[in-house]
């Protein structure tokens, strides 16, 4: 298939590489030059911009972009997809936003005869270059499968939330209760080293009784205890702190519409929000941990 897929950045990169493995056309656009040129020595073409790129022939476009705003942007500008791109074109975004401004987006994409999803992923660097992200999806049923194959070629695990907008619900829901349970665990791990416990000690009794979780045993924030975690390497890679605090934002703003209380969704806001402004905002989100150690 002839696919368009605008935002080659870290996720977004790794993703068009594997359409490409696995055999489809990519028409490519990202306004860095390198990151474009790295999927054009792969076989990849270009194009000047979103308008070019929908006028290319692509039966789908597929986006990754940083914010809502780039994404209304790219499809609803003057020189966006939506005023270029074919009838019956599918649209997938795997930008992580706001529920209501993927719903407006698909509105008004399926006015004008365009099938849209929105498809957030989970999974990370590592997952978009193995091929093994986790896509929450939301749109119609007809939709989903005719996107299945296109996301089979990017993700291990492809779910289907319900109706448009759903997908980002199921995504900003998931990483709330992540940034709560890694501040948890980092609170946890703080006071029994404090206590005089061994780090790995305590993470082991954690991983084998009722505090286990992922924050605990995949990702545990403390130094040390996991060889392969970011916390082991100064807290490089992994998921960024900064990238943490835009989705407990997007989940406190989409909770402020719908008049839902998530009061530890909001602490764990500010806490992540604090430190940001300490200047760690680069820094994998399980470095939190360093807000309640007494050492850092």
């Amino acid at each position: 298939m002839h696919i368009g897929f605008l935002g080659l950045g870290n996720m977004g990169g790794p993703m068009a590489r594997n359409l490409l493995k696995a055999g489809h056309t990519l028409t490519v656009f990202d306004p860095s030059p390198l990151a474009t040129a790295a999927l054009v020595e792969l076989g990849a073409r270009t194009t000047n911009g979103p308008a070019e790129l929908a006028r290319d022939g692509v039966a789908a476009i597929i986006t990754m972009l940083p914010t809502a705003a780039h994404v209304k942007d790219v499809y609803l500008g003057a020189e966006g997809l939506l005023a270029n791109v074919n009838r019956g074109v599918l649209l997938i975004d795997s930008s992580t936003i706001d529920p209501l401004s993927a719903r407006e987006v698909a509105k008004a994409a399926a006015a004008q005869g365009n099938p849209m999803l929105d498809a957030p992923v989970s999974g990370g660097t590592g997952g978009a270059a193995a091929g093994t992200l986790t896509f929450m999806v939301g749109g119609t049923d007809s939709a989903f499968d005719h996107a299945q194959p296109l996301l089979a070629a990017m993700g291990k695990n492809i779910v289907h939330c319900g109706a448009s907008g759903n997908g980002q619900v199921a995504k900003i829901a998931n990483n709330m209760l992540l940034g709560i349970s890694m501040v948890g665990v980092a609170e946890a791990m703080a006071l029994g080293v404090s206590l005089g416990m061994d780090a790995k000690v305590l993470a082991g009794i954690i991983n084998t009784s009722s505090g286990r979780c992922w924050s605990s045993e995949i990702n545990n924030p403390f130094p040390g205890v996991l060889e392969n975690a970011p916390a082991s390497r100064g807290y490089s890679g992994g998921f960024g702190t900064d990238l943490m605090l835009k989705d407990l934002g997007l989940a406190t703003e989409a909770a402020r519409h719908a008049k839902q209380p998530v009061v530890l969704g909001a602490a764990a806001q500010q806490l992540y929000q604090t430190f940001s402004l300490q200047g760690y905002g680069g820094l994998d989100f399980s470095a939190i941990i360093n807000l309640f150690r007494r050492e850092a």
